[in-house]
């Protein structure tokens, strides 16, 4: 049974090489398309070793995930001190966000990823991704609440539908120079229209 959503496993390096390949070939290439055997390899562990650290691949799924969440909680906090205010904070997400979705290799936001990959609301990766979209929503309506906006949670809905949607553009067209631009203006727009 894999973990739930949320839990931290003790880290070793092992553990860690695993990850990293998971990480790697997963964004890379798609879960459902990369085995146990090409991250075995990749890691450079026994199938022993492997499976002690991660029992099924749904926990290696959520782990991948969680690291994922983690690093994005990370620079999102990060833009948080370094802005100093809410408004500063948004512009910041929309540009980190903007920034991202135009690098090389970029394959799109790995969480949208893997929901199209489990169909079923209740596996663990679901549930994984879900936690992380609520954890960034309350960050938003936190956002929100500070500027005085008093239909927090349909703006901050508003803001993840913008953000899924410059993920999946940055995707499908990634040599776009204006959307960062076009991702700010609309979270002004819509921003502005809740004042």
């Amino acid at each position: 049974m894999p973990r739930a959503a949320g839990t931290q496993q003790q880290s070793s390096p092992v553990r860690d090489r695993i990850l990293a390949a998971a990480d790697e070939y997963f964004y890379a290439e798609g879960i459902r398309a990369v085995s146990a055997d090409k991250l075995i390899a990749a890691a450079g562990v026994s199938k022993v070793t492997f499976y002690r650290h991660f029992p099924s691949k749904d926990d290696l799924v959520v782990a991948y995930l969680e690291g994922r969440a983690a690093v994005e909680r990370q620079a999102i906090e990060h833009f948080h001190e370094q802005a100093g205010d809410a408004c500063g904070t948004l512009l910041a997400i929309a540009q980190g966000i903007g920034d991202i979705s135009c690098s090389p290799g970029f394959r799109g936001c790995p969480f949208i990823n893997a929901a199209a990959e489990f169909a079923d609301p209740g596996h663990p990766a679901r549930r994984t991704i879900a936690a992380h979209r609520a954890w960034f929503t309350s960050f938003l309506t936190g956002l929100l609440g500070e500027m005085g906006i008093r239909d927090r949670a349909t703006v901050a809905d508003q803001l993840m539908i913008l953000r899924d949607g410059a993920m999946v553009g940055g995707y499908l067209e990634p040599d776009s120079t204006t959307r960062t631009e076009a991702l700010v203006r609309a979270g002004r727009a819509v921003i502005e229209a809740a004042e």
